[in-house]
């Protein structure tokens, strides 16, 4: 708690800096306010955005999250008079908050600018762009590999006497939360970005807690993999692994680019 107010009070230094730069002042209850209205448009986007899904609804369902199953040979069956309905509304918003995060992602990075160099708040498309990037590869990561590998893995525990099937609002559940978690996971890097701009973060930092970061990871694709095997668990941490190492090359140029006089910490 206790790092998150100091990200905060940094964060809120940093704005007010910024602000007084471009001669332009704004109280806490003016940050306030803006950062009401940015939640507002990112509201306003998810509406949309998961109103669009709601029209396709039957074929992301039909086509998109019922096919890796499907490919496994499992059978999906519903189990209450009403999981057909809590499934297809499910589906469509969360499928809705996928496609809107660019939009979302964008009003966020807005409120951060004023605690950003002037500099850097003219790249904030290019920073919008490359974070939705990660999340993007995530989710295709989450469906692609993760997803096809939980499924192969579980298929296999089927018998004669025994017949494997799914409940099909359970699985759609499963499926969404782990592509969703995966592309959250993969914005290690942003938040590296961010971290470090704000001046929490240094190379020689991560690279000293490396081995604690590690059994961190493992912990993390614990939680977000809904699954209790540890062959997904493990599918999930060694990407993870790979982006905390991208990570600290993210800081290291950000670092380096935020103060190019000043040398690297050994």
């Amino acid at each position: 708690m206790a790092f998150f107010q100091s990200v905060l009070t940094k964060y809120l230094r940093r704005a007010a800096s910024g602000a007084a730069g471009d001669q332009t002042e704004m109280s806490f209850l003016d940050h306030l306010e803006e950062l009401r209205w940015d939640v507002i448009k990112a509201l306003v986007g998810l509406v949309i955005a998961t109103i669009i899904c709601a029209i396709y609804t039957d074929f992301i369902v039909q086509q998109i999250l019922l096919r890796p199953v499907r490919a496994t040979g499992m059978k999906v069956q519903v189990l209450t008079p009403y999981g057909i309905v809590v499934l297809y509304m499910e589906a469509a918003l969360i499928c809705g908050l996928i496609l809107s995060m660019p939009n979302t992602l964008f009003w966020l990075w807005k409120f951060v600018a004023p605690g950003l160099l002037p500099k850097e708040r003219r790249y904030i498309r290019r920073i919008v762009f490359f974070t939705s990037l990660c999340f993007f590869s995530g989710i295709a990561f989450g469906y692609f590999v993760l997803l096809p590998s939980a499924l192969t893995f579980f298929s296999t525990f089927g018998t004669k006497t025994i017949e494997l099937n799914v409940a099909i609002d359970r699985y759609v559940s499963f499926v969404l939360a782990l592509i969703l978690g995966s592309g959250l996971v993969f914005e290690l890097p942003m938040i590296s970005y961010f971290l470090t701009k704000l001046g929490f973060l240094t190379p020689a930092f991560m690279r000293h807690y490396r081995r604690h970061a590690i059994i961190v990871i493992l912990f993390i694709a614990a939680i977000v993999t809904p699954t209790p095997d540890p062959v997904t668990q493990l599918i999930l941490a060694i990407p993870m692994m790979a982006l905390y190492e991208v990570s600290i090359l993210v800081c290291k140029f950000s670092q380096r680019k935020e103060s190019p006089t000043e040398p690297e910490p050994a």
